[in-house]
């Protein structure tokens, strides 16, 4: 049994909070190799989980355990760190690196230089993997003086997505005036593009009995921030309807929410689709979450969600082709904004894709005019995921890329050896 330090945001309500607790569910489900300790982190200005179940209960024991062992030498074999790749660094004989941020056509020197210190890198989309593996920089060698080519990233990189969690869902009270809306979920950034959303939204549906719930914050979900996200929505609003009458209707969802009341609003019978329309994504757990519940999904057929959204379906000669069973937005790559750029994370030079507003406005309304048939493809494509994307291969591929189960084997033939004394 191999002892494995995770370091990561496991107690967060963050994208990277959901991964940590990934990981951890993954090398649970496999207690007969791993010897599992955690040390927490926090997530920017992101809320913490607040739930009494079993699983939190869990967390905080593999914590208080996690402290006595430090306070006794605390040796570990290998190390798990659930950060950005800036972060990362040798923390035991073995170390694993697990990142999804990667939402552009680049990463930076900064992760490629960090990846060396891993042995291995485990990415939640092929989009990740891709853009680490194409990354290339030309350096100078810091010891030798040397000119260095086309450095890239030489560690290993395996891709595992999030798999389908039965959960139960918990009611949600939302008063909703119409019986057709759609739903974004996000985090007020430039990389989310939530003001083209409702914008392009209120502009395209301006006369029509439809409504958007936007489940969103800026920071975190405090008094402040509710007040500050209400108050960006009312400005948009204002903007698009001041010279004409508007019937559609915007709704904020704001604070904390379970992942059982966040299932309610995907099974709602009155919300019909999800709008996804940001630059990029790791992997787009949203609409992995809508989909794999039978939602139809808006979005830009880019970055990390072309894993989840695309199935296999047979043309008229019966040949089998990937195909996308979503409303596929337009869109062209363009470099990012300047005031999307954050040093070590995201390049100034890196491109990201920009969804076309014409395009994106045709998508809705066919959603909202031919909805049956968004329908009967969300229905296919929530039987393809919860048949492909199920916790046992999800976390039993992750567990086997940190520790394969032959080491174990061989561990016991040796452990197992008749050794005698030679005399």
């Amino acid at each position: 049994m191999k002892k494995i330090i995770v370091r990561g945001p496991a107690l967060s309500r963050s994208g990277y909070g959901e991964q940590t607790r990934f990981a951890l569910r993954s090398l649970r489900a496999h207690q007969d190799r791993f010897d599992i300790y955690l040390f927490p982190v926090g997530w920017g200005q992101t809320g913490w989980l607040s739930d009494d179940d079993e699983e939190r209960r869990w967390l905080d024991s593999i914590i208080q355990k996690t402290v006595h062992h430090q306070n006794n030498g605390g040796f570990y074999d290998i190390s798990l760190q659930i950060t950005i790749p800036n972060e990362w660094e040798r923390l035991a004989p073995v170390n694993i690196g697990y990142t999804a941020g990667i939402e552009t056509t680049k990463v930076s020197p900064e992760w490629i230089q960090n990846s060396m210190f891993m042995d291995k890198i485990v990415v939640v989309s092929n989009h990740s993997k891709e853009v680490y593996l194409k990354t290339s920089y030309d350096g100078v060698d810091q010891a030798s003086g040397q000119e260095l080519k086309d450095v890239k990233c030489e560690t290993p990189i395996e891709v595992v997505n999030y798999p389908v969690r039965d959960i139960k869902p918990e009611k949600v009270d939302l008063e909703l005036d119409f019986n057709f809306n759609f739903i974004t979920v996000a985090q007020w950034s430039p990389r989310k593009n939530l003001e083209n959303t409702i914008r392009w939204f209120i502009q395209e549906f301006i006369d029509d009995e439809v409504g958007l719930v936007v489940k969103a914050s800026i920071k975190n979900n405090s008094t402040i921030d509710r007040y500050q996200t209400n108050s960006k929505i009312k400005d948009l609003v204002l903007e698009c309807s001041k010279d004409k009458e508007r019937k559609c209707k915007i709704y904020l969802l704001h604070g904390d929410m379970s992942d059982g009341e966040m299932v309610s609003l995907y099974q709602n019978s009155k919300i019909k689709a999800l709008i996804n329309l940001s630059h990029g994504e790791g992997y787009g757990l949203p609409m992995f979450e809508a989909a794999h519940n039978g939602l139809p999904v808006v979005a830009p057929n880019w970055s990390g969600q072309n894993d989840f959204l695309y199935a296999p379906k047979k043309d008229k000669k019966g040949k089998e082709k990937m195909r996308p069973l979503f409303a596929n937005v337009d869109y062209v790559l363009k470099q990012v904004q300047p005031e999307a750029v954050w040093p070590g994370v995201i390049q100034q030079d890196s491109f990201w894709c920009f969804a076309h507003e014409g395009n994106y406005k045709k998508n809705l309304r066919d959603v909202y005019t031919n909805y049956g048939q968004y329908q009967k493809q969300a229905k296919d494509l929530k039987k393809y995921i919860i048949k492909n994307f199920t916790e046992e291969k999800q976390y039993k591929k992750f567990a086997d890329f940190i520790c394969p189960e032959e080491e174990f084997e061989i561990e016991d033939w040796l452990n197992n050896l008749d050794v005698k004394e030679i005399a």
